[in-house]
C-alpha cells in the first residue's frame, strides 16, 4: 500500500467509510482524509458508542491494511503493548550455549541473547513490522490507560518507530495508519494531541442516524426505523447519567424488529430498555409515564 493507493479526495474517502457500512459527515471524512494524505496520527474524541472504533476497522477494511489493535486499560504496560522478551527462551539459549562450550565470552553471549528472535511482538511493535503488510493501528480508549503510558508512544507518532535499548531502533518501513480514540473519562496530554489530526465525533442529526440504521440495520421496518431515530434524538435532550450511542440504537432497533414490532409502543419500549440505556437509574427514569410521553411526541410528530 503506497500513498497513490490511498482516497485523493475528500469525496473518495467519504465513499470509502461508506463503502465499509460507515456513514461520515463532510467533517469527519475531511479530517480522515488529511490523516492519511498527510500521514498524521488522528485522534477521535467523543461519547462511548457512537462509531469511533469503527472508522478504525472500516479503514483497515477499505484500504485494505491489517487491523493491528491495542486494547488500553488501567496498569496497562511497555510488555503488553510494545514488547516483551521471552526470558525462558533466553535462559535455554543461555544454558545450551554452555552445555556445548562453544568457547563463546560473556559479551557475545549477552549480545545473541537480545537478538530479534527472543523479542515477542505486541500491538505496538506488530504495527511496524513490515510481516503481513502496511497496518492500521487502533490504540483504542486511550483515556483508560494511565497518564505516564502517554509517553511511550511519543516515539512511535512522531516518527513511527520505536526504540528497544538493547536492540536499537526499529522504523516502519510503511507508516501505519493510527487512529487514537478517547472517550474523555479523563484528558489526553497535549504532547499526544499535538502530534494528531484531531476530530470530535459526536451524536449523528436524525437524517444521519436513519442513514446509519437504514444501512446497519436492514431487516428493521421503516416505519418503526424513522419512530426509533425520532426517539432517541429526543432522548439525548434529556438528562441522563448515559445517553445512549449509535451503537445503542441499532441495538434497539433490531431488538424491537426481533419482537416483529412494526412501530414503538409504550409496552414495548418499558420491556426493552435494558437495550438502549446501560444504568438502572436511567430506565427508572425513563420507564412508564416518561417512555409513554416520548412515543407520543415522536408519532406525532
Amino acid at each position: 500500500m503506497t500513498a497513490s493507493d490511498l482516497p485523493t479526495t475528500v469525496e473518495a474517502t467519504q465513499r470509502l467509510l461508506a463503502a465499509g457500512g460507515y456513514v461520515a459527515d463532510r467533517a469527519l471524512s475531511t479530517t480522515v482524509h488529511l490523516a492519511l494524505k498527510m500521514g498524521r496520527p488522528l485522534f477521535l474524541e467523543g461519547e462511548p458508542g457512537i462509531g469511533k472504533t469503527e472508522i478504525a476497522k472500516v479503514l483497515a477494511a477499505g484500504l485494505p491494511r491489517r487491523l493491528v489493535r491495542l486494547q488500553c486499560y488501567d496498569g496497562m504496560d511497555l510488555s503488553a503493548a510494545a514488547y516483551e522478551w521471552n526470558h525462558a527462551k533466553q535462559l535455554m539459549a543461555i544454558r545450551l550455549a554452555e552445555v556445548s562450550g562453544g568457547g563463546a565470552d560473556r559479551e557475545s553471549l549477552e549480545r545473541g541473547i537480545y537478538d530479534r528472535r527472543f523479542l515477542q511482538e505486541r500491538p505496538l511493535l506488530q504495527a511496524l513490522s513490515p510481516e503481513g503488510g502496511p497496518a492500521v493501528l487502533l490504540i483504542d480508549e486511550l483515556d483508560r490507560a494511565d497518564e505516564p503510558f502517554e509517553a511511550f508512544l511519543l516515539e512511535i507518532l512522531a516518527d513511527f518507530q520505536l526504540t528497544i535499548p538493547e536492540l536499537g531502533t526499529i522504523k516502519a518501513a510503511t507508516p501505519p495508519v493510527v487512529i487514537i480514540t478517547s472517550n474523555r473519562t479523563r484528558e489526553v496530554h497535549d504532547a499526544i494531541r499535538r502530534r494528531c489530526l484531531y476530530h470530535w465525533v459526536d451524536y449523528p442529526d436524525a437524517v444521519r442516524e436513519r442513514a446509519i440504521l437504514t444501512l446497519r440495520a436492514p431487516q428493521v421496518p421503516e416505519a418503526l426505523s424513522a419512530q426509533v431515530v425520532a426517539f432517541v434524538q429526543k432522548l439525548r435532550t434529556g438528562d441522563y447519567f448515559k445517553l445512549p450511542g449509535v451503537a445503542e440504537t441499532i441495538d434497539w432497533a433490531a431488538a424491537l424488529a426481533a419482537l416483529d414490532a412494526r412501530e414503538l409502543e409504550p409496552a414495548a419500549v418499558d420491556e426493552t430498555l435494558g437495550v438502549l440505556l446501560k444504568y438502572q437509574d436511567d430506565i427508572a427514569k425513563l420507564r412508564g409515564a416518561e417512555a409513554a410521553r416520548l412515543v407520543a411526541e415522536t408519532k406525532a410528530a
